[in-house]
């Protein structure tokens, strides 16, 4: 940040607390412009009582009244022609904020026009590259600005996705193909009927939630995973765009499950801190508000001062990173409000927390050299203060505990995937959890599944259906089926063994398009996936062979038949390469999110301390 905008800052606070208006006379007149020596007079007054030099002063004033006639001249145009007025700035990841342009643009046109007059402003070509951020909202190309609550005088934020020398030569992608492709690979493995993601809170366990829901949050916090590597690698800009679509999935959930862990505080978290790792204060209120719901996030998941995660895990808990860098944000933020005293106070709570997290270098490769890895190493020795042995036990405890509560709760997960497979509808969802405790209770699965439907997952509700309509309930419930011959003989053709086939008739009740589902989701390679795709069409083949002993007839079912379950087959492998591409730079460290270098932090202490001790 540069001196002249700490300087702007200051001037303006100063201005709005004596309610001085340098729009109005005596310091502008309609007609003459501006007085200049009103404003020299005004500059000296504000330099002695700044300690700021009186040239600085007159030219952070000169600058804002320029910027106060601008608006009131975009105002009057609005008024008059409906035209509103933007200030674009463009974002770029190494120099923060590069240029500034107006953009007019009707509120009535759709986000498509706004992002064209955007790229024609800065001479770009694709308007395709633009991704107009306002509010902490990305702008819907198919939507009016107005519907979107943008307004006239805004000031947008625009990220341009560029691709450098190296990356032509490499033939990598350009930004926002990176993204669309990032989106459709989270969109097929989160739709995948093999549930290749699984939500688990911090200590292993997994977690239920309705199927809408369920599906939201897994692509919130799919975007969040990406966005993270994306930190990693200090592309914010493209970190940005996957926190902002993150947190539109976040938002849609109305779950008490997002009041419990502290998944959407860190979404706000790291978009405030992308702000600020790109020099962009345009987002200031946003800011405000991300930074404040982070706060509540961590006090209901903590406690007031974290009593609550002390008394879980120690003095030493690593959680405490996290609080750090809130703090850290907060008085970034309060520094950019003129709030200078809080924004110091702020500022040596985060400096003092930042010291207490640092770890001795030698102790962190004493531990690898014993084996651990370095994100082990640092966690461990942070939550023990340092000391060696107790970080140790503490990794050790770690593992067992992921491990323990891992192996317990493969009987629920397992429940989950066939209760998923069978129940797609919203309605007919039931939390496995509950399932398997009235099952320890010595209840049948399908009377206790049936129970938790007509109770909406009341377990004392559907405990108190179990021990008075016990008989009505089973008699409710579909009567088993046997394989159907007819059917059992298609999936043969296909290529199915009949053991297997059977099975997934009785499963299905005999429905074909399941039971092809349930044929293909038990082969859970991609090599497993192509030889049954195989099979599939070998079997094909071998049926138009023999046309001329059974007739086309024959031949025809079976192509169709084996048409729709390559399709199907086809569509779990899209899935299978999508997550494999996913994972290839996921960290295998479940708490990476917590493992925070604290180089950068270090040095926008040390940056806001020196502005605020000028």
């Amino acid at each position: 940040m540069s001196q002249i905008d700490n300087i702007i800052i200051q001037v303006r606070a100063r201005l709005q607390a004596l309610a001085i208006k340098l729009w109005l006379e005596p310091y502008y007149y309609d007609g003459v412009g501006c007085v200049e020596d009103e404003i020299e007079k005004l500059a000296e007054s504000f330099s002695s009582n700044l300690g700021i030099s009186k040239s600085n002063c007159k030219l952070a004033l000169t600058e804002l009244q320029e910027g106060a006639l601008r608006k009131l001249a975009c105002r009057k145009e609005f008024e008059e022609s409906g035209m509103a007025t933007f200030s674009v700035r463009r974002i770029n990841n190494q120099q923060g904020t590069q240029n500034i342009v107006e953009v007019k643009c009707p509120l009535t046109s759709l986000g498509d026009e706004l992002h064209t007059k955007i790229a024609q402003a800065l001479d770009i070509i694709d308007s395709n590259r633009v991704k107009c951020i306002a509010s902490g909202k990305i702008v819907d190309s198919q939507r009016t600005l107005d519907s979107q609550g943008l307004k006239n005088n805004q000031q947008l934020m625009v990220i341009i996705s560029e691709v450098d020398k190296t990356a032509v030569q490499n033939q990598e992608e350009a930004m926002y193909d990176r993204i669309r492709k990032i989106k459709m690979d989270v969109e097929a493995i989160v739709d995948s009927s093999r549930q290749l993601f699984e939500m688990e809170d911090q200590d292993g366990n997994p977690v239920f939630l309705p199927p809408a829901e369920n599906r939201a949050l897994l692509m919130g916090m799919s975007f969040y995973e990406k966005a993270r590597a994306a930190m990693k690698r200090e592309q914010f800009d493209e970190a940005l765009i996957l926190l902002l679509e993150s947190d539109e999935k976040f938002v849609t959930c109305n779950s008490k499950f997002l009041e419990s862990v502290d998944n959407y505080a860190l979404v706000n978290l790291d978009i405030v801190w992308c702000y600020l790792c790109l020099k962009n204060v345009t987002q200031l209120p946003d800011a405000q508000r991300r930074l404040d719901i982070c706060e509540k996030s961590f006090r209901r998941s903590y406690g007031d001062n974290l009593q609550r995660l002390i008394t879980l895990k120690g003095e030493g808990c690593p959680e405490k990173a996290l609080i750090m860098r809130l703090h850290l944000l907060q008085g970034v933020v309060l520094f950019h409000q003129n709030r200078r005293n809080e924004a110091y106070d702020k500022l040596i709570t985060a400096g003092t927390e930042l010291e207490a997290l640092k770890v001795d270098d030698g102790s962190v490769i004493a531990l690898m050299e014993m084996g651990y890895e370095p994100h082990e190493a640092r966690m461990g020795l942070r939550s023990c203060s340092g000391n060696l042995e107790r970080a140790i036990n503490f990794i050790h405890e770690r593992r067992t505990k992921l491990k323990e509560a891992r192996q317990n709760s493969k009987k629920e997960r397992k429940l989950n995937k066939n209760l998923t497979s069978s129940n797609k509808e919203e309605k007919d969802w039931v939390n496995p959890r509950s399932v398997c405790t009235l099952m320890e209770m010595g209840f049948a699965r399908d009377v206790v599944v049936e129970a938790l439907k007509r109770s909406k997952n009341d377990v004392p509700n559907a405990l108190d259906l179990l021990q008075t309509n016990a008989d009505e309930l089973s008699r409710s419930l579909p009567p088993a089926q046997n394989a159907d011959s007819d059917i059992l003989s298609q999936l043969q053709q296909l290529g199915f063994t009949e053991d297997l086939a059977r099975v997934a008739l009785e499963t299905t009740q005999n429905s074909l398009d399941k039971a092809i589902d349930f044929l293909i989701k038990t082969h859970g390679s991609e090599t497993e996936l192509m030889a049954a795709m195989e099979r599939m069409t070998n079997a094909a083949v071998a049926t138009v062979a023999s046309d001329q002993y059974e007739g086309p007839s024959t031949s025809s079912g079976v192509n169709t038949l084996v048409t729709k379950a390559l399709g199907k087959a086809q569509k779990e492998m899209e899935s299978l390469k999508a997550y494999q591409r996913f994972t290839e730079e996921m960290p295998d460290n479940e708490n990476d999110y917590l493992d925070l270098p604290l180089v950068q932090e270090e040095q926008i202490l040390a940056e806001y301390k020196r502005l605020l001790e000028q």
